[in-house]
């Protein structure tokens, strides 16, 4: 049994580097409820895959969830948010292909008509952008994207965020 070298020891860093490099990481997606002057959500229509969803997107390694959104919201629609409200973060089991995932939503606010019409697909990962009533908006996503979707209007509409699992919330 190796004996753990103690805070200020030589080999401490390599020990902990070692020990990190063994442990599980997770995938992190970020993603943004904004909305107009009408309370309309803004969805897009990604290439790659079926339906629409929420703008946003998958972190970079060591990247933040809100710089995530921030860089995502740019590269895809020519997009920069101020302020950003942590709204709900999803746990999502492991399912098809894919490691477990968590899903973080946060509030980016509402666009002014000027930031609207600036809006533009910046690259070929979004075909279209749209604003949709919330029903509406919400039968446009697939379940899982539905549901982490539903609980974060909830916690828009009331200041509470949420924790959920798999969509529902745990706590």
């Amino acid at each position: 049994m190796t004996v753990a070298p103690r805070p200020g020891e030589p080999g401490r860093d390599a020990y902990l580097a070692e020990g990190n490099a063994k442990q599980a990481r997770k995938r992190v997606a970020a993603d943004a409820l904004i909305r107009d002057r009408q309370d309309r959500l803004l969805l897009v229509n990604p290439t790659y895959k079926e339906g629409w969803d929420l703008p946003g997107g998958m972190a970079e390694e060591n990247e933040p969830p809100e710089h995530a959104v921030r860089r995502e919201l740019a590269e895809e629609l020519g997009l920069a948010v101020g302020d950003l409200r942590f709204l709900c973060v999803d746990w999502v089991a492991p399912h098809g292909p894919w490691d477990d995932l968590l899903g973080f939503v946060f509030d980016a606010g509402v666009l002014e008509p000027e930031q609207i019409a600036q809006l533009s697909p910046q690259d070929e990962e979004i075909s279209e952008h749209r604003f949709f009533e919330r029903g509406e908006a919400l039968r446009q996503l697939p379940e899982r994207q539905r549901a982490r979707t539903v609980q974060a209007l909830l916690a828009l509409d009331d200041g509470s965020p949420r924790y959920l699992q798999n969509g529902g919330p745990r706590c």
